[in-house]
């Protein structure tokens, strides 16, 4: 009998009305091909409501126009996405992108860059994990491939967090195509390397992450940085 991963199961009851339907489907997909666990399309980022995103975009927009406030008078990015501008903030380790609507005036969306604690401060010092939240018409508009391939050019590497939604992932997939993509365990702060085959991303558990890597790293500094060891990496980005 072909042995099957384990991924920790969720409460059903406690998931929203469209995630709880998936399940039921999945389970009984699952059921049906002698599977004990759920599959892992369960790994999905619970994306905030339309109205709740667009009050939180509305509120930033306002605090980068008010004079005195922290986010007023940002340094614009240097990227190039039509009728957009990249404002640009650094706080406590953490990088923010917030893309403004030039046309329309107003937010679009934003990324951050944050960090893990589920990381050794050696290892966290070169990792970052994005998560972006766009207003729904933004979506799917390469934005946020702009702003992550303008991270991995400058020679950063990116973690995945524990979950990620259908978008991410195919924007992952989809960057892994310019840029090195490999899987890893992170486990007591530190990072296992797994392999190439993406595919142990989607099987393992929550431990089980992708790393983006950016133009220009090597085998030797992803070791000596991050204590993980990557064969065959070559130069940097393929």
């Amino acid at each position: 009998m072909m042995a099957v991963p384990y991924i920790p199961s969720l409460s059903a009851p406690t998931l929203p009305r469209d995630l709880l339907k998936r399940w039921h489907r999945l389970t009984r997909r699952c059921i049906e091909a002698g599977v004990r666990h759920a599959p892992s399309e369960l790994r999905v980022d619970v994306e905030q409501r339309p109205e709740q995103l667009q009050a939180e975009l509305e509120e930033l927009f306002e605090r980068m126009n008010s004079p005195g406030d922290a986010l007023h008078g940002l340094p614009t990015l240097e990227l190039r996405h039509s009728g957009f501008a990249f404002r640009y903030r650094q706080a406590d380790g953490e990088h923010y992108v917030y893309v403004q609507d030039l046309a329309r005036g107003r937010l679009a969306g934003y990324t951050v860059f944050n960090r893990l604690i589920e990381l050794n401060r050696r290892t966290e010092r070169h990792l970052r994990a994005p998560h972006s939240k766009y207003a729904r018409i933004y979506q799917r508009r390469g934005i946020a491939s702009t702003i992550y391939s303008w991270w991995l050019d400058a020679g950063n590497c990116l973690i995945s967090g524990a979950r990620q939604s259908d978008g991410a992932h195919a924007l992952w997939r989809s960057l892994g195509v310019r840029y090195r993509l490999i899987c890893v365990e992170v486990r007591d702060k530190s990072l296992r390397y797994l392999g190439d085959d993406i595919a142990a991303y989607i099987k393992q558990d929550l431990q089980t992450r992708l790393i983006l890597v950016g133009a220009g790293y090597t085998a030797a500094q992803m070791e000596s940085r991050m204590g993980l060891h990557v064969t065959n990496i070559g130069e940097g980005a393929t």
